[in-house]
């Protein structure tokens, strides 16, 4: 089958795509008397790449890290395929399993190797031998380009490749949808593109992504719907096209004349 814009190229993920995955219903959050989420809404379907965007202070790096629960919320209800996010527990380690994450700051571990960053989890939450997980890290780091770097510490590696590392160990635990906050901003300008490479290949494979970001090229090559936050509510959402070409909002306007001006 000859890809589309609406069908990805590996057609058994068609088959699923469009189900919905992530639903995120009346979700309240406060930090105090800081209201950050305001009665969030929002279905993410399988093989959807989801960008979130907005200025700083808007709720989305809130909601990204609320949908794994590293941030509790006060009211509403986040389901992963179906299963409601439970408070704490083996429960919620078995979804957060599910749930690929990749942080601004890498978040490797230090004191392993690459190859035994990517092949923990795989090893103690899936159960794979250490064969088995080595195996499988090798060709995900052979897929985001650092399988060279395999017997490195993180702290030997560029931060574009510790960021690469930090992909291919969400993959490893071949989660539902990943979750990707700031994922280029603490890196310098020359090693954004290795990974919003990495990142696009994802989304091309059918990959479920929730991404914050400012990469508005990416938002525009990659995201098959754009949410575009300001003081913690969702103010629009819709396609690339029509969010970079025709705002409908003040807020949305405003923020694309700054950003867009640089």
């Amino acid at each position: 089958m000859e890809p589309t814009d609406s069908a990805p190229a590996t057609s058994n993920i068609t088959v699923l795509r469009g189900e919905p995955l992530v639903v995120i219903s009346d979700v309240d959050k406060h930090y105090g008397d800081l209201h950050v989420l305001k009665k969030i809404n929002a279905v993410v379907n399988r093989g959807e790449v989801v960008v979130v965007i907005g200025p700083s202070g808007s709720g989305k790096s809130t909601l990204c890290r609320a949908i794994n629960r590293l941030e509790t919320i006060d009211a509403g209800v986040i389901t992963i395929d179906g299963v409601k996010l439970p408070a704490e527990g083996k429960a919620l380690a078995k979804l957060r399993a599910d749930v690929g994450m990749v942080f601004q700051a890498f978040n490797l571990f230090a004191h392993k190797t690459v190859l035994e960053n990517v092949t923990l989890g795989p090893i103690k939450v899936r159960g794979l031998s250490k064969a088995e997980a080595e195996e499988k890290a090798m060709v995900l780091l052979e897929r985001v380009g650092v399988a060279n770097q395999a017997k490195k510490m993180p702290a030997q590696l560029s931060g574009g490749q510790q960021q690469r590392v930090a992909i291919a160990r969400a993959l490893a635990m071949d989660p539902k949808v990943i979750l990707l906050d700031e994922p280029t901003s603490a890196l310098d300008p020359e090693m954004i593109n290795e990974v919003l490479e990495v990142m696009i290949n994802l989304a091309n494979d059918g990959m479920t992504m929730i991404v914050v970001t400012h990469e508005m090229g990416f938002a525009r090559r990659a995201a098959d719907r754009v949410i575009f936050m300001a003081e913690g509510e969702i103010v629009e959402e819709t396609t690339p096209e029509k969010f970079f070409t025709n705002p409908q909002s003040t807020r949305a306007k405003d923020f694309l004349s700054k950003i867009l001006a640089h």
